[in-house]
């Protein structure tokens, strides 16, 4: 469209506008991107333009404004503009009782990355109509709650009315499908499953919605309950078609929608059963199946639904759902509910006897709840509703009130790339759509989106071969697209021709465009996309004037050759602010009268040292430097001497007068004296006053010199001589010998201008803007680079305040500070190095710590070295890739000197002890400075000075450090800038926030905790603190809510309260424990807002009873009396603090009285005291150093002097900081079908804190395993949730997958795996329900991957089965203790791995079976479980069964015989000595006592030790054999019988002296180790009497293997047992066993025979099962393996596995009644993918049709 043409005033005003809009190119990327059209240009940017106009000079792509003020016609820029329009709109009316939005449909365009914001009302009456259909489970389990429901049909009325007058109710019920394994399949149990029952059935509408309520009570009588085997059941099937089979249920279109699913069981849903595995089933159609009689007819074909479908379906239909489920299951519902935007969850009792109370409060709770989501969405726009109305919950719906119209705010938005591609290149089906987007109770919006990806209008009129392109091009857009071979602004510059290259070359210079570009047709083209500029190319525009290393100080861009500053900025290098804010004096005046304000920086008239900045006199700073400056004038004026003498001696601005006595330096401001140069005397003088004396000052001078002897006068001619004398050798050397002169050129004198210095004299830093507690300080080298320099510098903190150093020097000369130390090795780096945890890295770290430690044990009081770790230094020079150790050392404040020293001679050796290091660097920082060495290698001209900031919390607003080249001890260089200022700016408080007292008591009676949270206010403002509570005795979720979240302190307020709500104590709970108080703690952290945190920054809440806590309080109040006169009390207010993850700064007030010393005590929390290790102190401060990650600690400290030690203070708790965990242990996949795999893996090995996430991150690699695309990411938010079912993935194409795991320190390193599922076996079992899985589309978008559905425990009763668990076979060693811990037990220090229970099932269309197996691979085992019928642990709460659920004998022991031991702790007491510890086992009957057996693991005599108490769980083993293994056995004595065993091996390694092996060396360390067991075994079926075994080489034998004996006998005796020999030592063993019978279980062990004897068992149980004796059938690696006909024979392998060690016991044993977990590995002999890092699988055979039923 024409317009007019703008002027060139408007041209300037468009330009100036732009350069204060976009001070720099980077805020226009439709300049910096390169484009060849016109499309290309408008789809960079939703602001891009593009310019038409034929004689158009400047840039074609730009913002329209600035193609305007460039000169571009305004008709002719092309600009695709968006488009907004309302289509229809009908006001809501708030007389109509039903629910309403406005408006109805629009219409949006929009460009890449462009938004549009619009608000949507939406109106729900206070009284809508209603539909509420009831969904009930009909399995056999619910018979008493429909006979409850049947009752209560008028109370169910009476309810909906009370909510609204116009309602419907109905009625539907479901059970499963009715095929195998779901259903009992048998004539007469599909006839009637259970005694008066129905037929089973999928699902059934029984009553469709209906007014009516008489006739809902009528036909519920008559319904009768159903059956189906196993516990989950079809709920998914029934709510599909109760969503979608609209007409047949009832659901009035106008009516809010309420479906309520009543079950006590879980739930199956896709892919998780052996039908779909095997390709029986097909997805679901989400259509409607129901017949005339309202049953479910598609129960065969179709497969359950996913979780994902549901909620899309349910919201399309409006319909909220209720669930109304048992305890049993609501934990599976939860997690349900939490994927639907509206929902409701009850908890039913036993008969569902409250139901009609639990829908009342959902009804309540729902009408409450509007949730807006937009459905069918294209991937290339995203849609967000906020409302400033009513708050969104977390599940992303709003609390409304009904009965007004509600306003919400809608963005839409037009992403630009999605999956690495721009919008545009995306299928037409992601660019545009209808998007709905619908209210919870209304059919909501409509919206025809799409995003514009039109070509423009100009390239379609293009002129072909024009005239105007010398026919060889095309005119298009106004301008010429040559075609190939011709270039220029008209296409008449052929490219294959030499053109003329003189236009191209500046004057004076051989190069075409100064090397910088191409010359065509005349021109200079330029490299490098705008860095390069200027006719011939000449500017860099990298190349301007920069400041502190920025580019025009990074105020402004470098065009030709010179920087543009931005407005307020001048200077070359835009340095000089145009402002004179920073010349401001103190009082408001310009540089204090004194001087003038150049470039942001005052000139003073007369330059002073006494005058800072702003020209103002520094008085401190005056009586520094005073004697020096006055020395001159009274050697002048005093003695006729000195360089002033003459003349200028009445330039000195003050008189001298000369005295007999001085007064003393006390009464004076500076007593001066110094040396006169002319006569070797010393003149001394005193300065009064308090600033520089005046014009008409007198300054005191004592008339009498103190002159040496004259004896010695003729001396100085000798002194003369002996100077002059290396000069005359030297001049010799000069003129005779060739190579001397080589040597003198290398001296100061004959080497010119070679010099040193730092490149800036100054930094300003702010506190909160910083990420890094050092900065990198440049340092310059010019003149000859030649040769090698070496710089030693210091720097010194808080040198604001004089004297700070020397004061915290001088404290405690005594105490314990740290070093920190950083050298070069004489190595390069690796990229495994700066990865902690890895081998190389473990391996260089240990090398490390002993060389260095080595070195500094000469150090009186050093401690062993610690948090070491590398990296690199950049700006090195030619040594930038070798590896920086930076490490921390212990030592004394006094030791610093000693320690200087000693690191710059070794430095200067190049070696600590037999550590190579790289002479010329070192760094050794101390509290309050630190001093290193930098190196400059030949031609090196710039090397960074990496120095400290010591950033501390007590530091000044503002605080000063100087940094200090000293000298150079190698080299010929001179330095030049010696001193750089870094002043460091912290934000003034506005408030300081803390705990009102460090302990609150609370009684166990009352259910809320309340602590207030007090601030002090500083400054008017708001200020803001994180809170989180931490277990200590009580723990979450059992005693007490966990919270954390944000306190909010608005201006003036200066109290808060946090409650916390506190659980009753269980039944069991109190028996297992007893009456005891508990406590947990309550920490701030995290100030913001300016806040900053004060004392106590942490409390601790006690419960307990009321009369318990009063009488601690009583206790703590006469424990504590006050001392009597002269004897020392306890310290005060001991106070602990984490200061890392392995310190704790533990300090104190001092008792009264004099102490000379402090005795602290610590141990870790859960420990006995005697267990504590002793500190002593001079100081009311400690740092306890060397512990534990993420550990809870004890201490507390008593004080002692001449009369003795006085009492202990009261205990403080204090937990070290959590470390990011180590790599998460071996990936394991699952191989479900070619485009499905279930992923695993294990806990990381180190979890240094408490495992909060994982991310799984997963991707397309090409051949070459290089990424395709971006990796897709999946938070699984859980410590437990360690797999991950991922589907729709491509097939036939590999993956890669990343697993890494999150503490509350940060993500830890990824775990990395490479599959192609297409090479992979299909496995021949099934998983129908796998435990605890999140699964994912990897089809899908990136709202799918927010369904995370988990199935835990879904296979398990309601009577509540026992659900095994077992960790890895790795070995725990932890502070001296070897923690042979299982699952569930309690211990802070708990690093088990510990797998999850997995259950499984499979069916074969012929034989009436059941399979349940367990498969892996990498690393991960999997456990079968079914449901057990007479589980023992029945009564017992979840968390202890699964402690009794670890024995592999606890399901076959006798009434009251009691259960093993679940935990086996070893601590070391000494090199001979040994405490062990077990856990109180499980038993019916009372304990009688223990027995404690050990002997040395090759032989030797028994000892036994019977321990009568069975409170009694510890015992102290003395005697024992250094270096030797020794096998201990632990079992549990009650009326009826003895129990089965606990055992564990360990050995107490110590240094022995070298003639005695048996003695240990007096104050020698000792440790714990135990050898480790063979690796899993894995069998596989070579005939139905032959099997072939193979295992893996223990991790951690017991010395050398020579071999391994196998021994094999029949699991339940019958027979001999068989021995074989296997000699060698390989990673994996092998053997063949023969002669085997068929369905006989066997047991094998597996011992590696060492130089030491033998060390512990691997076992497991393998029985070779078949059926009607056929011949034994080829086992194929297909999915259809178990398919035979019934006349054949049916084999397969039942594995049974466990192992002496405590810490690796898991079995699995098949009885009619029992059933439990194993732990090895079953191959076929055709399915030979086992990887070398599979451990574990295992299958359970199957049984005749009678067995199977009755089971």
């Amino acid at each position: 469209m024409a317009g007019p043409h703008p002027s060139r005033w408007t041209r300037l005003l468009l330009a100036a506008l732009l350069s204060v809009s976009f001070p720099g190119d980077m805020a226009n990327r439709c300049k910096k991107v390169q484009v060849k059209s016109c499309t290309e240009c408008i789809r960079v940017d939703k602001d891009c333009a593009y310019c038409t106009d034929e004689v158009f000079k400047e840039r074609r792509c730009n913002t329209q404004a600035e193609l305007l003020a460039a000169g571009c016609r305004l008709q002719s820029v092309v600009v695709m503009e968006s488009s907004y329009e309302i289509m229809e709109e009908r006001q809501i009316d708030t007389t109509l009782r039903r629910s309403q939005v406005s408006p109805q449909a629009l219409r949006v365009r929009l460009r890449p990355g462009e938004e549009r914001h619009f608000e949507l009302q939406v109106f729900e009456p206070l009284e809508s109509p209603m539909d509420l259909y009831i969904l009930m489970d009909f399995s056999n389990s619910m018979s008493d709650d429909l006979d409850n429901l049947k009752k209560m049909g008028q109370d169910l009325a009476q309810v909906l009315r009370q909510l609204t007058s116009d309602y419907t109710i109905g009625f539907g019920k479901f059970v499963d499908k009715v095929s195998v394994p779901q259903t009992d399949m048998r004539p007469e149990k599909l006839k009637e499953p259970w005694p008066n029952s129905d037929p089973p059935f999928s699902f059934k509408n029984v009553i469709s919605l209906t007014e009516d309520v008489e006739e809902f009570r009528n036909k519920l009588k008559g319904e009768r309950i159903s059956g189906n085997l196993d516990a989950p059941e079809g709920g998914f099937d029934a709510i599909l078609q109760t969503a979608v089979c609209t007409r047949d249920i009832g659901w009035r279109p106008d009516s809010t929608h309420l479906l309520v699913f009543s079950t006590e069981s879980a739930f199956h849903y896709e892919a998780d059963g052996a039908n779909v595995l095997a390709g029986i089933m097909r997805r679901n159609d989400e259509e409607c199946h129901l017949d005339p009689t309202g049953t479910y007819t598609q129960y065969k074909m179709q497969d359950y639904p996913s979780v994902p479908t549901l909620v899309r379906l349910l919201g399309q239909h409006n319909i909220i759902p209720i669930f109304a489920v048992t305890n049993y299951s609501y934990s599976y519902y939860e997690r349900l509910s939490s994927y639907f935007p509206v929902s409701s969850l009850g908890v039913l009792q036993e008969d569902s006897s409250n139901i009609v109370d639990l829908l009342q409060e959902a009804f309540n709770r729902i009408r409450s709840n509007l949730d807006i989501r937009a459905l069918d969405s294209p991937r290339g726009l995203r849609t967000e509703v906020t409302s400033r109305m009513f708050q969104k919950t977390d599940t992303g719906s709003f609390f409304i009130r009904r009965g007004e119209v509600g306003t919400y705010q809608v963005q839409l938005r037009a992403i630009e790339d999605l999956d690495g591609a721009h919008v545009c290149q995306l299928p037409e089906a992601d660019q545009k759509g209808t998007i709905h987007l619908k209210p919870s109770f209304s059919n909501g919006l409509r919206m025809d989106v799409g995003v514009i990806c039109d070509v423009c209008s100009c390239e379609l009129q293009k002129e072909e071969r024009s005239s105007r392109c010398s026919f060889h091009g095309d005119f298009m857009c106004g301008h010429c697209v040559c075609h190939e071979g011709w270039s220029g602004k008209t296409c008449n510059c052929s490219t294959g021709s030499q053109s003329d290259l003189q236009p191209c070359r500046r004057e004076g210079e051989d190069k075409v465009c100064s090397g910088q570009g191409e010359c065509q047709c005349g021109h200079c083209v330029c490299y490098g996309e705008g860095r390069y500029e200027g006719q011939f190319c000449e500017y860099d525009n990298f190349q301007c004037p920069r400041t502190s290393g920025f580019l025009c100080n990074d105020r402004g861009r470098c065009s030709m050759g010179q920087c543009v500053c931005e407005p307020g900025w001048t200077g070359l290098s835009c340095d000089c602010p145009l402002s004179n804010a920073t010349c401001i004096d103190s009082n408001g005046g310009l540089c204090n009268g004194r001087g003038y304000c150049e470039c942001g920086r005052c000139h003073c008239n007369q330059q002073s040292l006494y005058t800072d900045t702003v020209c103002e006199i520094n008085y401190s700073a005056i009586r520094l430097g005073l004697c020096e400056d006055l020395r001159s004038c009274v050697q002048c004026q005093a003695w006729g001497t000195g360089e002033k003498k003459g003349r200028t001696c009445e330039e000195c601005s003050f008189k001298v007068k000369m005295v007999d006595e001085l007064k003393k330096a006390e009464e004076v401001v500076e007593h001066c004296s110094f040396r006169d140069e002319d006569d070797d005397c010393t003149y001394s003088y005193t300065v009064e006053g308090d600033s520089a004396p005046g014009p008409n000052s007198t300054v005191l001078v004592q008339r009498r010199k103190e002159c040496p002897p004259g004896t010695f006068w003729w001396l100085i001619p000798l002194l003369i001589f002996l100077l002059l004398f290396p000069v005359l050798l030297l001049l010799l050397c000069w003129k005779y010998c060739a190579c001397c002169k080589a040597c003198l050129a290398l001296l100061p004198c004959c080497n010119q201008g070679h010099m040193v210095g730092f490149k800036e004299d100054h930094y300003m830093l702010r506190e909160n803007l910083m990420a890094s507690d050092h900065l990198d300080t440049p340092l310059l080298r010019s003149g000859n680079l030649k040769g090698r320099d070496t710089v030693r510098w210091k720097i010194t903190n808080n040198v604001q305040r004089p004297g700070f150093a020397s004061h915290a020097a001088g404290i405690n000369p005594s105490e314990l500070v740290p070093y920190g130390l950083s050298l070069r090795l004489a190595r390069l780096c690796t990229e495994n190095l700066l990865k902690p945890g890895t081998r190389e890295c473990d391996q260089l770290r240990q090398e490390v710590e002993e060389n260095l430690n080595e070195v500094y044990r000469q150090i009186s009081g050093a401690h062993s070295l610690q948090q070491t770790k590398f990296r690199q230094q950049p700006n090195a020079g030619k040594k930038q890739d070798h590896t920086i150790v930076d490490t921390v050392l212990m030592a004394p404040r006094s030791a610093k000197q000693a320690l200087l020293k000693l690191t710059e001679k070794h430095v200067e050796q190049g070696a600590f002890h037999e550590l190579k290091v790289a002479p010329g660097y070192y760094t050794l920082t101390a509290d309050q400075d630190a001093r290193g060495m930098v190196e400059f290698q030949e031609g090196v001209e710039l090397v960074d000075v990496r120095v400290p900031l010591f950033i501390r919390p007590e530091d000044d607003d503002e605080k000063q450090l100087l940094v200090e080249a000293i000298d150079v001890p190698v080299g010929t260089a001179t330095l030049g800038r010696r001193l750089v200022n870094i002043t460091i700016i912290k934000e003034q408080a506005s408030g300081i926030v803390s705990f009102e007292q460090p302990e609150y008591l609370v009684s166990s009676g009352e259910h809320v905790a309340r602590i207030p949270v007090v601030r002090r206010i500083l400054d008017s403002g708001k200020s803001q603190v994180s809170y989180r509570t931490q277990d200590n005795t009580a723990k979450g979720n059992r005693d007490y809510i966990p919270m954390e979240g944000e306190l909010l302190f608005q201006p003036g307020e200066t109290w808060k309260e946090l409650q916390v709500k506190l659980l009753e104590l269980q039944e069991m709970d109190s028996l297992l424990r007893g009456p005891q108080t508990r406590r947990f703690y309550i920490q701030l952290s995290n100030p913001k807002f300016g806040a900053r945190l004060g004392q106590p920054q942490s409390a601790t809440v006690i419960i307990g009873d009321r009369d318990e806590l009063d009488r601690n309080v009583m206790n703590q109040t006469v424990s504590s009396p006050p001392p009597p006169r002269g004897d020392l009390g306890a310290p005060q207010n001991p106070n602990a603090k984490a200061a890392g993850s392995r310190k704790i700064h533990f300090n104190w007030l001092p008792p009264p009285g004099k102490p000379t010393g402090y005795r602290v005590k610590y141990w870790i929390q859960g420990d006995s005291e005697s267990e504590a290790h002793l500190l002593d102190s001079k100081v009311p401060s400690v740092e306890l150093t060397n512990l534990y990650p993420y550990c809870d600690y004890e201490m507390k400290v008593c004080a002692y002097g001449a009369q003795g030690e006085g009492p202990y203070s009261s205990p403080v708790s204090c937990r070290t900081h959590q470390e990011v965990p180590s790599e998460p242990g071996r990936l394991a996949f699952n191989v479900v079908s070619s485009t499905v795999t279930q992923l695993s893996w294990a806990e990381p090995a180190e979890t240094n804190g408490e495992i909060t996430a994982y991310e799984v991150c997963y991707g397309l690699v090409n051949e070459d395993n290089r990424p395709i695309g971006p990796m897709k990411k999946v938070l699984v938010d859980g410590p437990k949730k360690r797999t991950l079912l991922i589907e729709n993935l491509r097939e036939s194409q590999p993956y890669r997958y990343t697993v890494k795991a999150r503490n509350g320190a940060g993500w830890g390193p990824e775990r990395e795996a490479i599959i192609n599922l297409a090479t992979q076996p299909k496995r021949p079992m099934s998983i129908p329900i796998i435990p605890d899985i999140p699964i994912v589309d990897a089809q899908s978008g990136e709202d799918y991957e927010s369904f995370l559905m988990y199935s835990d425990d879904v296979l398990r009763s309601p009577a509540g089965s026992q659900r095994p668990s077992v960790s890895d076979d790795t070995e725990h060693l932890v502070n001296g203790r070897m923690d042979f811990a299982f699952p569930g037990s309690a211990n802070s220090l708990h690093r088990m791995t510990v797998s999850t229970a997995a259950h499984g099932a499979h069916l074969s269309p012929q034989l009436s079976h059941r399979m349940l197996s367990t498969s892996s691979t990498l690393t991960r085992d999997y456990h079968s479980l079914t449901r057990t019928e007479h589980s023992r642990s029945a009564t017992l709460p979840r968390d202890y069964s699964t402690l009794t659920s670890l024995s592999s004998q606890s399901s076959r022991l006798a009434a009251g015989v009691p259960n093993t031991p679940t935990r086996l702790v070893f601590s070391a007491l000494g090199p001979t000595s040994l405490k062990v510890s077990w856990q109180e086992p499980q038993c019916e009957r009372a304990l009688q006592g223990y027995s404690v057996e050990y002997q040395l693991l090759n032989g030797g005599e028994l000892h036994r030790l019977n321990i009568p108490s069975p409170s009694q769980t510890s015992v102290v083993v003395e005697d024992l054999l250094p270096n030797h293994s020794y096998v201990f056995r632990v079992r549990a004595q009650s009326q009826e019988g003895w129990g089965p065993e606990r055992e564990g091996v360990i050995t107490i390694e110590s240094q022995v002296h070298p003639q005695s092996p048996l003695c240990p060396l007096p104050g020698s360390a000792f440790t714990l180790s135990t050898p480790s067991a063979p690796g899993p075994l894995v069998f596989t079926a070579l005939s139905p009497d032959s099997l072939q075994l193979s295992w893996e080489r223990p991790r951690r034998p017991d010395g050398d293997i020579l071999g391994y004996l196998v021994t094999c006998e029949m699991a339940h005796g019958g027979g001999p047992a068989t021995t074989f020999l296997v000699d060698g030592d390989s990673p994996e063993s092998r053997l063949t066993v023969p002669g085997l019978s068929e369905n006989v279980p066997y047991k094998f062990k597996v011992q590696a025979k060492t130089t030491q004897g033998f060390g512990p068992e691997r076992e497991g149980i393998i029985t070779i099962e078949s059926q009607d004796g056929g011949p034994f059938p080829q086992l194929g690696g297909h999915l259809g393996l178990f398919q035979h006909p019934a006349s054949g024979e049916y084999s397969s392998i039942t594995t049974h596995s466990s192992t002496t060690e405590p810490f690796l016991l898991d079995g699995l044993t098949l009885s009619s009644q029992h059933l439990e977990a194993s732990g090895s590995l079953t191959r076929h002999v055709t399915q030979e993918f086992v990887s070398r890092t599979l451990t574990t699988s295992g299958t359970l055979s199957t049984h005749v049709d009678q067995q199977f039923f009755q089971t």
